[in-house]
């Protein structure tokens, strides 16, 4: 089937349930370094904390080598085995209470053909409407992107030892920065919240050896969380939208700059590294981007 034929309409809607758990809320509060103790059922969740929900719970036995569970939903069957997180874009129209039940509904949106010169490629867009049990009103809105590409070639050795490549574009020097270092326990406990066995976050050896990483891959999760985190200390702002892009790599043990341009409603906000090598970078703030 060529790419551009595929029947986007004729996807299936598919449901998850879960529960928005205190214990659960509780530690991310400690993985992020932060007083696991001041929540309490009724609260609502910091904005974006909802990533460690709705994990995907595939059988140990269906896990790929690689520690790749899946992304929780079907994508179609287009011959690009490999799957790359490219972003997402988050609107939130109220906040979800801790003890909460929830119910997600999920979309395909579209699948856009593509070709460059590591071969072709597509990018499925998916969308997900986060609500309260029992209600139609979604809470939250949000979009991802999934980069889908054939299957790799054995890794040459140290191929990716460069670190996060470079943004397309110079960034403008930011307003605020501060500077943290992904060590291996927060990409493990990260990993441990998240119900995430990909091992190229815990598993150094592997990371390394099969792989030809030179340390372990900072989850891109982790360098979100970050982000927002230091967005709401920076601006003192709950934000109603998140807009994300992937942009490379980071390492376990190597510095990460998170940095912010102050903009009153909207602010820019990006992570790179200290040559500069964007890992994850767009926008977050109040009211319509």
């Amino acid at each position: 089937m060529e790419l551009a034929e595929f029947p986007v309409k004729d996807y299936e809607v598919q449901e998850a349930d879960d529960v928005c758990a205190l214990p659960l809320m509780r530690r991310l509060s400690a993985t992020l370094d932060m007083n696991p103790s001041i929540w309490k059922e009724g609260d609502a969740i910091p904005r974006g904390w909802h990533l460690a929900l709705f994990s995907v719970d595939t059988p140990q036995s269906q896990v790929r080598v690689d520690g790749f569970a899946g992304i929780g939903v079907k994508l179609p069957e287009l011959g690009l085995p490999r799957i790359v997180f490219g972003g997402r874009r988050i609107r939130f129209h109220g906040d979800l209470p801790i003890g909460a039940r929830l119910r997600r509904q999920t979309r395909l949106l579209s699948v856009a053909p593509k070709s460059g010169t590591s071969g072709r490629f597509a990018v499925a867009t998916i969308q997900h409407l986060i609500s309260l049990a029992g209600s139609d009103h979604a809470v939250i809105t949000e979009e991802h992107d999934y980069v889908m590409r054939e299957a790799a070639n054995a890794p040459v050795e140290g191929q990716r030892s460069g670190g996060a490549r470079k943004a397309a574009l110079a960034m403008p020097e930011p307003s605020v920065r501060e500077v943290v270092v992904p060590d291996e326990m927060l990409l493990f406990r990260v990993s441990a919240v998240m119900f995430n066995p990909h091992r190229i976050h815990y598993d150094l050896p592997y990371t390394v050896e099969r792989e030809a990483y030179p340390s372990l891959v900072v989850n891109g999760s982790v360098s979100s969380l970050l982000l927002l985190e230091f967005f709401r200390r920076q601006s003192g702002l709950e934000p109603d939208f998140i807009n994300l892009r992937n942009g490379g790599l980071a390492f376990s043990g190597q510095p990460l700059r998170l940095n912010a341009l102050e903009g009153g409603r909207s602010w820019r906000v990006w992570a790179d590294n200290e040559d500069g090598g964007v890992v994850v970078e767009g926008s977050m703030g109040v009211g319509d981007e």
